[in-house]
């Protein structure tokens, strides 16, 4: 399947793209993973794109179309791919039309997944990262079982520098003013479906069904 996830930040689009990529061998394509990746190696994509990941601000739509016409060329795309936070405003969705018609390709649907702003604040501020390998835990829910030490390889577990209660009520007051519209933009397309849900197994029952599977 050839999807878009749409939501806020915390919205849950990671696990349920995880959950997809089991079901069909469809590739889970994160422009939030991809950046951080581009930061740790230290490449001029990286220093170009920290400075505004750091704040909370969006990487530019140049840097970020670059990236995603490169990764989706590569051959893991050729079984179907999951758009996760991307595209995140209408010139990229725009954008993102103009390059899958040129590719002759073409989605199955854009879903956004709607959580309360309240439960997402509370889900991302208790949220941490295993430094090295990336493993995500939260302190109320799912705390590593020696504190600040990753169980699966034992690096040290932080509080990333954009989950911090200030910088996510940035992300998510920059979400709703760039980002929310696209949802907007796909409405008008015919292929949106919104689907109200905290939990990531009713969100893969909706899309399921949308698709018919």
């Amino acid at each position: 399947m050839k999807l878009i996830l749409l939501g806020a930040p915390g919205a849950g689009k990671g696990t349920v793209a995880k959950l997809l990529t089991k079901m069909d061998g469809s590739v889970q394509i994160s422009t939030g993973d991809i950046l951080r990746g581009a930061v740790a190696a230290g490449s001029e994509l990286g220093k170009k794109a920290e400075a505004a990941m750091k704040a909370g601000d969006l990487v530019s739509d140049d840097l970020i179309m670059g990236i995603m016409s490169e990764r989706l060329k590569e051959d893991d795309c050729k079984s179907g791919y999951l758009l996760d936070g991307f595209p995140r405003t209408i010139p990229q969705a725009e954008a993102l039309k103009v390059m899958l018609t040129d590719m002759g390709e073409e989605l199955d649907a854009v879903v956004d997944i709607a959580v309360p702003r309240d439960v997402i604040l509370d889900r991302l501020t208790t949220r941490r990262t295993c430094s090295d390998c990336g493993e995500i835990y939260n302190v109320k829910s799912n705390p590593p079982s020696v504190e600040g030490k990753c169980d699966k390889c034992g690096g040290p577990v932080v509080q990333r520098d954009d989950e911090t209660e200030e910088a996510i009520s940035n992300r998510l007051d920059v979400y709703n003013e760039k980002t929310a519209p696209v949802a907007g933009f796909y409405e008008k397309e015919g292929m949106l479906l919104t689907v109200e849900a905290t939990s990531s197994d009713a969100v893969i029952e909706a899309i399921k069904a949308k698709l018919g599977q």
